[in-house]
C-alpha cells in the first residue's frame, strides 16, 4: 500500500491539533505527515530569541514537533521536556538556582501548546506562552527585572535554536529534533527566513471605530479588537522553504486549518512561491474550520473565513470543508461558501465534550479517516 502524503499548514495551537489528529489516524491510513508552519511569532519566548538572536522564531515548530512526538516512553519524555518553560527565578537570591523552577506551564505533551493547564486554546492558534507579551510582565513568559534571562523559555525554543546555530540550516534542525523526538512526520517552515505581519485594521483603536490604521507584528495583529482588511507580510515575497514546495507538488492532501485565521492560516497564501505550489499541484484540499471566532476574527462568520481564502488566492480551489455541525449553526451559508470554492461541506462532531472551544485530536482524526481514506 503506498502511503498517503499530507501536508498540514498553520502554526499554533491549531495546527497542533490537526496534526495530532493525523497521528491518530495515520497507522490506519499509512499517512506520511509534512507540517509546513507559519514563521511571523514575534511574542513572548519565540519574539524574545528572534530579537536577540535572530533567526526564525521556534516556538510554533515547536509546538508542531511535539505533537508528533512517538509513543515511546522516552520520546514522550524528551516531549515534556521541550514543552517545559522555566519559570521565574529571582535573581540574586540564595538558594534560588534551577532547583527553584519547578514544573513551568505547558509542560504536558498531550496538551496543545504551552498555554497554562486550564487555559489551553487549541483553536485559537496564537500560543500565549510563546506570543503573548502581556504574559512576560506577568513573569509567566520573559524575563522582566528581577528575575534571570532563562525565565519563560520554553526548553524546546532554545534547543531549537541551538541546532539551527550548530547546524546552520533551519530545516537540518528541525530534522535532528524529530529525530529526538520520534516525529512521526516532518516539520518545515514556511520559509528559511523570518517574516513580519502587517494587517489594515478598522476600529483598532476603539476611540475610534471608523478609523483605519496599520497593525504591525503577529501578536498585535492576533489580539487586534478591530476588523482586519487586509493582510500582508513583510517582506512581500519571502522565499518559500524549498522542501515545503517539493511537499505540497508530491502531496496527496493538503490541510488548511484550524488556527488563527488571520496569523497562522492566511500567510501561507501570501508567500507566492508556496501559493504557486498549491494551486499547481494535483492533491485535494481539505479546510477544517475554527470553532468559534477569535480577537483577529471577530465580526466574520464561518462562511467569511472560507471567503477570505478565495480573497488572498483566487485560483484556490477546496475539495472539502471539515467542519463541527455546533459550531456551524445554519449550514447553508456554509455549505454555499464551500461550493463558491469547488468544495463539499462536511459535518461531524470534532470538538471536545466538554463545551470548551477546541478540536478533539480522537475526533478530529476519526473524522479525517473516511476524507482522507477515500479513493478519487
Amino acid at each position: 500500500m503506498t502511503a498517503r502524503r499530507v501536508v498540514a499548514f498553520g502554526g499554533g495551537h491549531g495546527l497542533s491539533a490537526s496534526l495530532r489528529a493525523l497521528r491518530h489516524c495515520a497507522p490506519e491510513l499509512d499517512l506520511d505527515i509534512t507540517a509546513v508552519v507559519t514563521v511571523g511569532d514575534d511574542g513572548g519566548s519565540s519574539g524574545r530569541l528572534r530579537a536577540e538572536r535572530g533567526g526564525l522564531p521556534p516556538g510554533d515548530l515547536r509546538q508542531a514537533l511535539v505533537a508528533l512526538a512517538g509513543d515511546h516512553p522516552a520520546t514522550r519524555r524528551s516531549a515534556r521536556l521541550f514543552q517545559h518553560r522555566f519559570a521565574a527565578v529571582p535573581v540574586g537570591v540564595p538558594g534560588s538556582g534551577a532547583t527553584g523552577s519547578g514544573p513551568a506551564a505547558g509542560d504536558d505533551p498531550d496538551r496543545d501548546g504551552a498555554a497554562p493547564r486550564g487555559t489551553d486554546t487549541a483553536d485559537r492558534g496564537t500560543d500565549t506562552a510563546d506570543r503573548g507579551t502581556g504574559a512576560a510582565q506577568r513573569g509567566t513568559d520573559g524575563a522582566s527585572a528581577g528575575t534571570d534571562g532563562l525565565t519563560g523559555h520554553a526548553v524546546g525554543n532554545l534547543v531549537l535554536c541551538g541546532l539551527m546555530e550548530l547546524l546552520g540550516d533551519p530545516v537540518a534542525a528541525l530534522e535532528h529534533a524529530g529525530a529526538m523526538l520520534g516525529a512521526v512526520g516532518r516539520v518545515l517552515p514556511m520559509s528559511r527566513q523570518p517574516v513580519g505581519i502587517e494587517a489594515r485594521v478598522r476600529g483598532a483603536d476603539p476611540a475610534a471605530p471608523d478609523e483605519v490604521s496599520t497593525v504591525s507584528g503577529q501578536h498585535q495583529v492576533a489580539v487586534t479588537t478591530g476588523r482586519v482588511e487586509s493582510l500582508r507580510l513583510t517582506p512581500s515575497a519571502p522565499p518559500a522553504c524549498a522542501e515545503a514546495i517539493e511537499a505540497i507538488r508530491a502531496a496527496d492532501w493538503l490541510i488548511f486549518g484550524p488556527g488563527s485565521w488571520y496569523t497562522s492560516v492566511l500567510p501561507h497564501l501570501l508567500v507566492p512561491q508556496l501559493a504557486d505550489a498549491i494551486v499547481s499541484t494535483s492533491a485535494r484540499r481539505l479546510v477544517t474550520l475554527n470553532l468559534a471566532a477569535e480577537k483577529e476574527t471577530l465580526g466574520l462568520s464561518v462562511a467569511d473565513h472560507l471567503a477570505a481564502l478565495h480573497w488572498y488566492l483566487p485560483e484556490l480551489k477546496v475539495d472539502l470543508v471539515l467542519a463541527d455541525a455546533k459550531a456551524v449553526g445554519d449550514p447553508e451559508p456554509v455549505e454555499r461558501a464551500a461550493e463558491s470554492l469547488g468544495a463539499r461541506l462536511v459535518l461531524a462532531p470534532v470538538a471536545v465534550v466538554d463545551g470548551t472551544p477546541r478540536h478533539d485530536p480522537a475526533a478530529l482524526g476519526a473524522a479525517l479517516v473516511p476524507v482522507l481514506g477515500a479513493d478519487r
